[in-house]
């Protein structure tokens, strides 16, 4: 009987990504069973660095760097990532094997005080991590204060008290994955705040070469396995880095994908928007006119990393 062995971060909203991959793993291939399958928590360099902002320390990939290195010895089988926290560039010996279908993709606001877009307010602040965010908020109202503030998805919720945030921005599908709808005051529409690349996707990540692979193709959602193509053609493209502040976005309606992204200047001062719709089938190729759309639209505003 084969064992697998999954790794991924240690917590709350990873071990629910991963109890999610084990089901759908036992549901999908009939010889693999439940107590086949453990599980080992692996510490990232950005859960152990929590008091400084993740460009001081070295950049997003610090969420998967690790236990892609654990995968890469054969320490695991499989790795569970949020696809948000991947680099672009995947590593050489290593593959996404699945795209989980793709969970509510928005940000919202959990807050006692802000209820809708017009709470927004000159002097409201707000608890964020990201740039992206910081600079979309800011887009709506730049008097809007940003306090960063990270943490798993419970220490940021405190962390509104302890702070004295009027509230805090969070990805939907972190916030719902922990049974946690009650507390999001507000969802914002794409048209205010477009998402991260890769937010609300869960990748299932092995080593290439690894027949592994074979039981997870089958756990792959087809359209956001596309999807995710292309928005990381995109990011590939604009070859940004963990300061880069950009959203994307693809959605798939009668077999057309529509990728629409916007890319901050580095100053913050200007975004760039710019939305393509093609085949789904070339969903690559649409992620890269995207990035290069983008790239020529900013100019020397933005410097490609």
């Amino acid at each position: 009987m084969t064992k697998i062995t999954i790794g991924a971060r240690g917590s709350k909203l990873s071990l629910a990504y991963v109890t999610k991959v084990k089901e759908l793993l036992v549901k999908n291939n009939k010889d693999l069973k439940e107590e086949n399958i453990s599980f080992k928590a692996i510490k990232t360099s950005g859960d152990l660095n929590l008091n400084k902002n993740i460009s001081e320390i070295g950049g997003k990939n610090l969420f998967c760097k690790e236990i892609e290195e654990s995968l890469l010895k054969k320490e695991i089988d499989i790795a569970v990532h949020s696809l948000k926290d991947m680099e672009a560039n995947e590593n050489e010996g290593l593959l996404i094997g699945a795209y989980l279908k793709r969970n509510d993709y928005r940000d919202v606001i959990i807050s006692e005080k802000i209820k809708s877009i017009s709470d927004l307010k000159k002097g409201v602040k707000i608890g964020s991590s990201s740039k992206r965010r910081e600079l979309q908020l800011k887009k709506i109202n730049n008097k809007i204060s940003v306090i960063n503030i990270r943490g798993n998805i419970d220490t940021r919720i405190n962390k509104i008290n302890e702070n004295k945030l009027d509230g805090i921005i969070l990805a939907a599908a972190g916030v719902k994955s922990l049974k946690l709808d009650k507390k999001i005051s507000f969802i914002f529409n794409v048209e205010h705040i477009l998402p991260a690349v890769g937010q609300g996707i869960i990748a299932v990540q092995c080593r290439k070469e690894d027949e592994i692979k074979n039981l997870i193709k089958r756990i792959n959602d087809s359209a956001t396995s596309l999807c995710a193509i292309a928005e990381r053609k995109m990011l590939q493209t604009i070859g940004g880095d963990c300061d880069t502040a950009i959203g994307g976005l693809a959605e798939i309606e009668n077999h057309n994908l529509k990728l629409k992204a916007q890319l901050f200047s580095d100053s913050g001062q200007e975004s760039f928007e710019y939305e393509l719709t093609g085949r789904e089938v070339d969903a690559s190729f649409i992620g890269k006119s995207v990035g290069e759309k983008l790239l020529y639209l900013a100019g020397e505003k933005f410097k490609k990393k």
